[in-house]
């Protein structure tokens, strides 16, 4: 994965995650279950006017996990493969980090990560009790509701790309974002809890 980059926001993202999830949806029809699994543009591509990594994030929200293997292999007519991190500890390939206050079992945490380096884009498949699917849906949502959170997100965003750019991939950035994260977490779990 390349370093980084802060770009525009860009209208065609919400546009091209709609195209990919059909695709998604199509390729796990046959999954027990399928017509109660949620799919979500997430990430800062899914918010208006938020400059963003022009990379879209996609999750699959899905009762019970089912192997890799078996997943790569519906997903075949898709664009996307698995995806296995540029280093070996990687954040959020195999499983999501817990969030202070998360009570959930370490299971809930496992994920299924593909990407799409042709289309820019990376799929998140987690299981439905994930704390951390509800995470990136609430964040994203009230990055949405909070036009100024979103202004000072970016900011930060801009501010750790440009202290990563020379680092070989994205992982020490995606780390970095963690405080931000961290500092909001209370408010941002008030404003679900009454939203």
């Amino acid at each position: 994965m390349p370093s980084a980059v802060i770009v525009e926001y860009d209208a065609a993202w919400p546009v091209r995650a709609r195209e990919l999830l059909t695709e998604v949806r199509s390729a796990l029809a046959s999954l027990p279950g399928a017509d109660g699994f949620v799919y979500e543009h997430i990430g800062s591509t899914a918010v208006p006017g938020l400059g963003a990594k022009p990379i879209v994030d996609l999750q699959v929200r899905m009762p019970d996990l089912p192997p890799l293997a078996e997943l790569a292999e519906l997903l075949v007519p898709t664009p996307f493969v698995p995806a296995h991190g540029a280093r070996p500890n990687s954040p959020g390939v195999h499983r999501d980090g817990r969030r202070p206050g998360d009570q959930a079992d370490d299971a809930a945490y496992e994920k299924r990560l593909f990407h799409s380096p042709a289309e820019s884009a990376i799929l998140h498949v987690r299981r439905a009790d994930s704390p951390f699917a509800r995470f990136v849906v609430d964040f994203r949502d009230w990055l949405r509701c909070h036009p100024e959170q979103a202004r000072r997100y970016e900011q930060i965003k801009r501010r750790l790309a440009d202290q990563h750019a020379g680092g070989p991939d994205y992982d020490d950035y995606t780390r970095a974002k963690t405080a931000f994260f961290t500092e909001i977490g209370p408010r941002l779990r008030d404003w679900a809890a009454g939203s």
